[in-house]
């Protein structure tokens, strides 16, 4: 496996690289280090002077990085680019045949949760591989890594499903595969629902056991897709409103990893869906965001 690491030397990216120490590469994995430094569009003595430091301080980012990973068996190496932090890094993925980037979300100091900065951001949406963004976690992380895949069957959520099975977990690691079934009756505020007729009433009820047996489906296609991955395995069934309902089931197993597919626009490539983008903005705990096949 080969992972992209970009990093601009903050703590958010220092705590991607110590995520990355959790897992168990091999000496065939490759991590490439990738530090961007943003042009500067004008050309005066002090953008010159700037630009100067800037570019003797980024192998001190590089190397820190690289202290990190120390522990890592995979096979480590560093680059150093100039350009638009954003572009350049799916760039650099996208020629180095990456199959997976990993980078940090900043958080606001004081604040109890974590916001995308613009860099993230653009990289989660436009990037044609997987990407993973770690957060400075609310809770203590635990000695056992757990992992909630949120799956709906889509080609993007199966492909983040073949993605979880290829990475080299520490062994113990508890896998959680749930699916949110959304119902069409959610719409109807709570005080109209006693207005309702006994016939809408029996539909609805019909309808949440078919809603219920397409999610159980759904499970049980990732589970047996996975079994052989993760000696633990646990499968549910929501409903709701999928992101709440992932977020809640996150907060509450204190999960290492939430993985979801993008599930985009239909033609329109690398767009995020609704569901991983809140998760993606709301969730205390790192996100992988798989992408469908015919976008990798």
């Amino acid at each position: 496996m080969k992972i992209l690491l970009a990093t601009d030397g903050s703590e958010y990216s220092e705590g991607a690289a110590r995520f990355l120490t959790r897992l168990n590469f091999s000496g065939k994995d490759e991590i490439v280090i990738l530090h961007v430094v943003s042009e500067i569009p004008y050309d005066d003595d002090y953008h010159a002077q700037l630009r100067h430091v800037i570019k003797k301080v980024a192998p001190k980012i590089l190397n820190a990085a690289m202290r990190i990973l120390r522990p890592v068996r995979a096979r480590t190496s560093q680059v150093e680019e100039e350009g638009s932090p954003d572009t350049t890094i799916i760039r650099v993925a996208t020629d180095s045949a990456a199959d997976m980037i990993v980078m940090g979300a900043r958080g606001l100091k004081g604040i109890k949760s974590v916001f995308l900065g613009s860099v993230t951001r653009s990289v989660a949406i436009n990037s044609p591989v997987p990407v993973l963004v770690t957060k400075p976690s609310l809770w203590e992380t635990p000695e056992k890594m757990k992992v909630l895949l949120a799956s709906d069957g889509s080609p993007s959520a199966q492909s983040t499903a073949k993605l979880l099975a290829s990475l080299p977990f520490p062994g113990g690691t508890e896998l959680t595969i749930m699916n949110v079934a959304w119902s069409a009756a959610a719409e109807i505020p709570e005080r109209y629902v006693m207005q309702i007729d006994n016939r809408i009433k029996q539909d609805a009820a019909r309808a949440r056991t078919i809603e219920l047996a397409a999610s159980e489906k759904i499970t049980a296609a990732a589970r047996a897709s996975l079994e052989g991955s993760f000696s633990s395995i646990t499968v549910l069934s929501r409903s709701g409103d999928p992101s709440l309902e992932i977020l809640k089931v996150s907060e509450k197993m204190k999960t290492g990893l939430v993985a979801m597919g993008s599930r985009g626009i239909k033609g329109m490539k690398g767009m995020l869906g609704s569901v991983s983008r809140r998760v993606l903005g709301h969730s205390q705990c790192p996100v992988l965001i798989g992408k469908a096949a015919e976008h990798a």
